[in-house]
């Protein structure tokens, strides 16, 4: 499985192990619309699919939801977008921003938004961070495909982001197309 340098840390492993968590309560940012009954978590009563992230920078993505499943993955990156796709009880099946399946106690996940800087259509190029929701306002930053910032804002068209960049002091804060991000949903409004 091919992942963005500096992006993910995964270590694969072949025996469970097991992790206690205390319980938390359910996790919330219902998806772009409303929601059917039947798009409804059993567990939680919110829309599913939707987006969260995870809490702490170690999360087990297990094969199944108990402690009992086989540990498929470790995420090591608190922060990092994923999308619950069903509940089971006190269990998310979460999706990657890559397509990777897999269930995580709901402990683990927050509802605080985030998302993943995607690549431009034919390459790795620099994506500009804007100072206005316009193509044509100044650039705050050029973000690097993989870069996760904390979702603030969404239009439909445009999400106002607040990305942390170690080259800088403080915060970089700004706005982005939301279609280069992976997170948020098409035309998808948050405020």
């Amino acid at each position: 499985m091919t992942r963005l340098p500096g992006l993910l840390f995964f270590t694969c492993l072949t025996a469970a192990s097991s992790l206690v968590a205390p319980l938390s309560p359910a996790l919330a940012a219902p998806a772009a619309g409303g929601a059917s009954d039947a798009n409804r978590g059993p567990a939680t009563g919110l829309p599913l699919p939707r987006y969260a992230s995870l809490k702490t920078d170690r999360v087990n993505l297990r094969e199944g939801p108990s402690k009992d499943h086989r540990t498929l993955w470790v995420f090591q990156r608190a922060g990092l977008p994923i999308e619950i796709v069903a509940e089971f009880e006190t269990w998310r099946r979460i999706r990657d921003s890559e397509g990777t399946e897999g269930w995580v106690l709901h402990s683990l996940l927050s509802g605080r938004r985030t998302s993943i800087v995607m690549a431009a259509r034919g390459g790795d190029a620099a994506i500009p961070l804007h100072s206005r929701a316009e193509e044509g306002s100044g650039v705050e930053a050029k973000l690097q495909p993989g870069v996760i910032g904390s979702v603030k804002s969404c239009t439909g068209s445009w999400c106002r982001v607040i990305v942390a960049l170690p080259q800088r002091s403080g915060d970089v804060d700004g706005y982005i197309r939301q279609d280069r991000l992976w997170g948020v949903y098409p035309n998808e409004k948050i405020d």
